[in-house]
């Protein structure tokens, strides 16, 4: 299987969240790729310990964000986070720029919106165009209708390529 460096980056450029995964495929949605759990986390540089459970992240081709899908019994059941278009610099690797805001579902169904302090104060720091604070603004609140809503890939989608980590 090939292997993908998954690379998060704050919109400085510095690296933030970053580990290996590997290619599972794609369909309709985008970019799948799978990790198990004990995969090593890193954020920066620095380890920031091992994934908890099997999941699979989608890039979507173009969105402004990506999907992380976690394995039961994980409490996080869908993670998403608003970037920047994700990019492929090569077949082996996808990097995106974090914008902080994320919509998470718990395995519950709740439904939040998080890090809108951070994103505020983000805008701030990093000089945040006005285009991309409509565009991450935009994504936020489609994501919250759609993750709520259980539309696709936010609905049944994701379960097969779970099974291909799990």
């Amino acid at each position: 299987m090939k292997r993908v460096r998954v690379v998060y980056r704050k919109y400085d450029g510095s690296l933030h969240w970053n580990y290996e995964t590997q290619w599972l495929g794609e369909d309709e949605h985008g970019v799948w790729v799978g990790a198990g759990p004990q995969t090593a986390i890193f954020k920066g540089e620095a380890p920031k310990g091992v994934a908890e459970s099997p999941h699979v992240l989608l890039f979507p081709r173009q969105a402004w964000w990506t999907a992380c899908f976690n394995a039961a019994p994980h409490r996080t059941e869908i993670y998403c986070d608003i970037t920047s278009v994700p990019h492929w610099p090569a077949e082996t690797e996808v990097t995106a720029i974090d914008l902080d805001l994320d919509v998470r579902r718990r395995r519950h169904g709740g439904v939040e919106l998080l890090d809108e302090d951070e994103f505020a104060v983000h805008q701030v720091r990093y000089s945040y165009p006005s285009d991309v604070v409509t565009q991450a603004l935009a994504s936020a609140d489609w994501l919250m209708g759609a993750v709520t809503e259980r539309v696709e890939p936010f609905g049944s989608a994701y379960h097969e390529w779970l099974s291909f980590v799990t």
